[in-house]
């Protein structure tokens, strides 16, 4: 399956183009104030799967870090805290173990997408909010470059085809 999005900047001309792509044979689906919305049409929002999977990793990773640095503690006999005695200095190594297990849930689980943002749905998400109309057509290959030269017609801000790799 392959996937086309062009931007449109009003509605006028994304209905005109929605029309024309019709003529020609091609089911398409606007995206925008009026139609579907990103969440309606399946357009993952990028930090919402980083938060998601940082909370999955921290549930067993913070756990883990406890355990590994109260153990890490035990092993070594390392005395590093004297005023919170034996029992003290392997309980604040294992709540330094929960902390670095923290960080770890937040790098490796999806922390730096959100920071940093990831693919391109982001982008179209930010043209939607901006008043922008997203038109997408699926369907196979020869589908998509028809409906491509159907929607160079209308100067479209910004065209893009994807190859679904799921399959």
């Amino acid at each position: 399956m392959n996937y086309l999005v062009a931007v449109l900047s009003d509605r006028i001309q994304a209905e005109a183009a929605s029309v024309a792509l019709e003529k020609d044979g091609i089911k398409s689906t606007i995206l925008g104030k009026g139609y579907k919305t990103a969440d309606e049409f399946g357009l993952i929002d990028p930090q919402e799967q980083a938060k998601k999977q940082a909370k999955l990793m921290a549930i067993w990773l913070i756990p883990f870090g406890f355990f590994a640095g109260f153990t890490f503690s035990l092993i070594t006999g390392l005395n590093t805290f004297a005023w919170a005695g034996e029992i003290g200095n392997h309980i604040i190594g294992g709540l330094l173990g929960a902390g670095s297990g923290a960080m770890g849930s937040v790098f490796v689980g999806g922390g730096v997408g959100l920071l940093v943002g990831g693919g391109d749905a982001l982008p179209y998400r930010n043209r939607l909010d901006a008043g922008k109309y997203i038109i997408v057509v699926q369907g196979s290959e020869t589908l998509t470059r028809q409906a491509t030269r159907t929607l160079r017609q209308f100067e479209p801000e910004n065209i893009q085809g994807y190859a679904d790799t799921k399959n």
